[in-house]
């Protein structure tokens, strides 16, 4: 199923008893937050959340939608499957879709969004409900829009036309702070517009479908379309639209679009913030961000990511877009490789399920994976698992690393690998050492322990998980 925008997702969530509307009266702070932090806490199958009663707005007005993707019925529901699909086969589905890149984008100037503009006087603070997400940020953000920039060297190419996920500060009422890493296709962006002393255009959209949201943070070529690979994820073209004032192209359905230009030069500190690693990341000098042009929907949903200490709905949106990227790179290379789970923290910690050849084998999948380019920055901690593992399900992968890895034998230390600079365990930042743990069973030339007889499922396991499953509610 492909959704039009964020409200018929929210529709099809509550269809499938996956949303839950909250109108009694909440604070911005410290309950939106706590809500969705709870929500994620408490089960993997949590609903999304809505609230339409916020002190300091009009009952109905500054709306904000939390946890929409946070969850794996969710998820299984954004890719249009039952929401009871098991996460190893939304990942093969994840897979499978890949294939169908270049998806089609549809170009549309109806887009809702361009319902009400406004280009003088802006405030963010009050067009915007804005909160803090953890109690040591240094002011709100907006953490779950899609930004838009343009290659300033090749404007015209579509696919080098850049819209990713990025932290942004609202630090006045018309300014911003944006954390633009340099390996990042935005970081490229900046550089090649500072190099020509010119500011930067850039079109931030808020409240979207989620097949875009999910896409936004996958590790794509640099010249691959996010639109492109949504319309393949969903089965079906993307619908974009032209932002007004920078002439980027942003997703049609979006609530709000903020428009404005990175400024040439200009830093300003940024941070803390508490990151997906769980902890906060400090301040450092970032760009700065000029908005001149707002155009929203009337009562527009102010969509909302929390994330802070694993698992949050950050988790479950960049789990299987980690993780399918990664699958591929590596399967390119080692064809034995049949899944790769690389949900944790942006895939810090990988597991990989291998059919190994000869011995060493699963250690020089291990190792490869660390050079992939989203291992550069991450894969600090891969688990290499045999094909008979399910390296989705934790029970399977603790009994393979408590019975097939020995410490001597199978952990094989990188020293002073690359890392991103939010993994707090990096010293100096950026620099850590990285390790491979093989929990594979020994097979020639490698000849130690005691692995001829493993016990097997009895001989209709398999006939009863189907009747049970049936069965089972």
């Amino acid at each position: 199923m492909a959704y039009a925008d964020l409200r018929e997702f929210l529709e099809a969530l509550q269809k499938n008893d996956q949303l839950l509307k909250y109108s009694d009266p909440v604070r911005p702070e410290p309950d939106l937050s706590s809500a969705a932090a709870a929500t994620t806490n408490l089960t993997d199958r949590g609903p999304a959340l809505l609230f339409d009663n916020i002190e300091g707005y009009e009952q109905g007005k500054g709306r904000v939608a939390l946890n929409v993707v946070g969850s794996w019925p969710n998820h299984a529901l954004m890719l249009g499957l039952d929401k009871d699909t098991p996460v190893k086969e939304q990942f093969f589905e994840f897979a499978d879709r890949w294939n169908a890149f270049p998806g089609q984008v549809e170009r549309r100037a109806d887009a809702p969004w361009q319902e009400h503009t406004l280009s003088e006087d802006i405030d963010l603070f009050r067009l915007l409900p804005l909160f803090r997400l953890n109690e040591h940020d240094v002011g709100s953000y907006i953490d779950k829009a899609i930004v838009v920039t343009r290659d300033p060297d090749d404007p015209e190419h579509f696919g080098k036309q850049n819209a990713g996920i990025y932290r942004i500060q609202v630090k006045d009422k018309d300014r911003l702070g944006i954390q633009p890493l340099a390996a990042h296709d935005i970081g490229l962006h900046l550089r090649k517009a500072e190099e020509r002393g010119e500011n930067l255009p850039i079109a931030i959209a808020i409240g979207n479908e989620p097949v875009i949201t999910t896409v936004g943070g996958m590790p794509l070529a640099y010249d691959q379309s996010e639109y492109e690979m949504a319309a393949a994820i969903q089965g079906a073209p993307y619908r974009i639209a032209k932002a007004p004032l920078t002439g980027l192209d942003v997703p049609w359905g979006s609530e709000v679009v903020l428009e404005g230009e990175i400024i040439c030069g200009e830093r300003e500190i940024e941070g803390p913030f508490g990151e997906f690693t769980g902890y906060y990341s400090g301040a450092r000098s970032q760009p700065v961000i000029r908005i001149t042009r707002v155009s929203h929907r009337g009562d527009p949903i102010f969509e909302h990511l929390y994330l802070g200490k694993p698992w949050t709905e950050m988790d479950y949106t960049l789990a299987l877009n980690t993780s399918v990227p990664l699958y591929r790179q590596l399967k390119a290379d080692f064809p034995d490789v049949v899944a790769v789970n690389a949900m944790y923290t942006q895939g810090l910690l990988g597991i990989i399920s291998v059919k190994q050849r000869f011995g060493g084998h699963a250690k020089a999948v291990g190792m490869r994976a660390m050079t992939t380019p989203h291992g550069l920055a991450y894969c600090k901690v891969i688990i290499v698992v045999d094909d008979d593992i399910d390296p989705f399900n934790l029970a399977q992968v603790m009994w393979a690393l408590s019975v097939r890895f020995h410490p001597q034998h199978d952990l094989v230390t990188v020293p002073n690998g690359s890392v991103l600079a939010l993994d707090p365990s990096s010293d100096p930042d950026g620099i850590v050492h990285k390790v491979v743990i093989d929990a594979t069973t020994p097979i020639s030339p490698e000849t130690r322990g005691h692995y001829s007889h493993e016990v097997a499922d009895p001989s209709a396991t398999a006939a009863w998980e189907t009747i049970l499953k049936g069965l089972i509610k």
